[in-house]
């Protein structure tokens, strides 16, 4: 291309990035030759790689490419950081990283991003392994064990927040509960499940809820073992009906649910709704999330910020604050009391 316009290739590249350094004659010239010759012009990436700065940040997480926008808490949490990105100038880019996965760590490794807001990621460290060994920066909105005191977090103290669920539904009486969480163990199946302890469940957001949950009712004298836990493969309305479709056939049905999230909690006012009249139970039902969906249900449910998490993980990501406690955000969260809860039953 610059032995053909007799020019040197800095000048070409001048054509395309820094027109202001040439004459428009010169600059016409080049880019005329450039269309005969088929040239598109520089290689975008190789640009990138040469500046050291691709101008797009990734967001990680496991789960299908779907997930992203379909599920609510998701969609909100991406339009977050979607808005900081948009003030900042840069794009984003969607890195799913779904159970099973053969190419997960491939994807990990060939995203061109400037660094990485790691969204719904468990207690696999490999992931973070190959980020820190590319030299990026993340933030990370689940709290972790091993993190050291500098990595960048922003969240919510999901124990406490769940607690706050529970003590609500262990207030008014209940006694026999049932806690719906999403992949509670790996491969586990659909459906009521013996877990020895909440110590060994991998996921860190699911643990936090979980052992919040068994704190309170510990409080009232019901212990772990009293406690019905059931694994929804997936975070989906379907999947928890399903779940929770013989729940309350035994002989013994929980008078209560407690769900991980909102989406699952609607998912069992959906098996409830399903059953006939006279075979309907009464049963309390908590969500997580506050979700748009849960004030039309009247879901009782524990809000949290979606968006500013969002939009708070994409800042600390592009312009990360000089004081190392800054980087790590705790954000409030609250208990919507709604019509899903209320007292035991009589009889």
């Amino acid at each position: 291309m610059a032995d053909a316009v007799g020019v040197s290739r800095s000048t070409v590249s001048n054509a395309y990035s820094r027109p202001d350094q040439l004459s428009a004659a010169l600059r016409e010239r080049i880019l005329d030759a450039a269309r005969q010759l088929g040239y598109p012009g520089p290689n975008p990436t190789a640009r990138s790689l040469r500046r050291g700065f691709v101008g797009s940040i990734g967001v990680l997480f496991t789960s299908q490419l779907s997930y992203a926008f379909t599920d609510p808490f998701a969609v909100r949490f991406l339009a977050g950081v979607g808005a900081a990105a948009e003030r900042h100038g840069i794009s984003m880019l969607l890195v799913p990283l779904p159970p099973g996965a053969t190419d997960a760590r491939q994807a990990v490794e060939n995203a061109a991003v400037d660094g990485f807001c790691v969204y719904c990621v468990a207690d696999e460290e490999w992931a973070l392994d190959v980020i820190r060994q590319r030299g990026l920066p993340f933030v990370s909105t689940a709290a972790r064990d091993d993190a050291s005191a500098d990595e960048r977090f922003v969240g919510i103290d999901e124990r406490t927040a769940a607690r706050s669920a529970a003590a609500h539904v262990a207030g008014l009486g209940h006694r026999r509960v049932a806690l719906l969480a999403d992949s509670v163990l790996p491969d586990a199946p659909a459906g009521p499940l013996t877990v020895a302890g909440v110590d060994q469940v991998p996921h860190p957001t699911t643990r936090g809820r979980l052992s919040g949950f068994a704190d309170a009712f510990a409080e009232v004298g019901v212990g772990w073992a009293e406690l019905t836990v059931v694994n929804v493969p997936g975070n989906s309305r379907p999947a928890a009906a399903a779940a929770v479709a013989g729940l309350f056939d035994q002989p013994a049905p929980p008078t209560a649910v407690l769900a991980g999230s909102d989406v699952l909690a609607l998912g069992v006012l959906d098996a409830l709704a399903a059953r006939p009249a006279h075979d309907r139970p009464t049963v309390s039902v908590t969500g997580f999330d506050d979700v748009p969906e849960a004030a039309a249900a009247g879901l009782t449910t524990v809000r949290q910020p979606a968006e500013e998490k969002g939009r708070i993980a994409a800042e600390l990501l592009l312009d990360p604050p000089a004081d190392v406690a800054a980087g790590h955000v705790l954000l409030p969260t609250a208990l919507i009391v709604r019509g899903s809860t209320g007292p035991v039953p009589r009889g």
